[in-house]
């Protein structure tokens, strides 16, 4: 079970804003959020409400201005538990959307596909075992997106329009 707590200013200061599951709009507890402490588990914070907008991934550990650490520019407002998986790892992911183009099932981390797999671009993937998070940059880098297992047609109708996912990683229990 995970747990984060989430204060309205820098090194949990003023009111704070316990969770242990997935909250859609924050502003219903807190009127902003400067700093976070996960207690346990994993969670993806957003900085927009019902899960949207650009995405950070934070692990246990104290994030006492964590705007400034991870370059957020707005407050978060919306937050998911991701819950630990503890099978085997796969996804397979398509050069085109709707499934379509070259194909490479996954079931470890990949740093860059196109090393890997000759493959210039990802724009949709089928998640089958595991949670995962994909980088729009080679070796985890830039913006991330939150992948639970399901179908992702297409990444674009999903509000990720413009952005390549050029490497993925497991999350794994820490």
């Amino acid at each position: 079970m995970g747990r984060i707590i989430f204060y309205e200013d820098r090194n949990f200061q003023g009111r704070s804003y316990e969770c242990m599951s997935d909250c859609s709009d924050m502003s219903n507890y807190l009127s902003r959020c400067h700093s976070c402490r996960v207690e346990s588990g994993c969670f993806m914070v957003y900085d927009r409400p019902n899960f949207m907008g650009n995405q950070y991934f934070m692990r246990r550990g104290e994030y006492a201005d964590y705007m400034s650490m991870m370059g957020m520019r707005d407050c978060i407002r919306s937050c998911r538990m991701i819950p630990m998986h503890r099978g085997q790892f796969r996804m397979r992911i398509y050069e085109r959307e709707n499934f379509g183009g070259q194909m490479y099932e996954l079931m470890d981390d990949c740093d860059n596909i196109m090393d890997r797999y000759r493959m210039s671009d990802c724009m949709s993937c089928h998640v089958m075992d595991g949670h995962w998070l994909m980088y729009e940059q080679p070796h985890y880098r830039g913006r991330m997106m939150y992948l639970r297992p399901g179908e992702y047609r297409s990444f674009r109708d999903m509000g990720m329009g413009g952005m390549r996912f050029m490497s993925m990683r497991r999350i794994m229990d820490m």
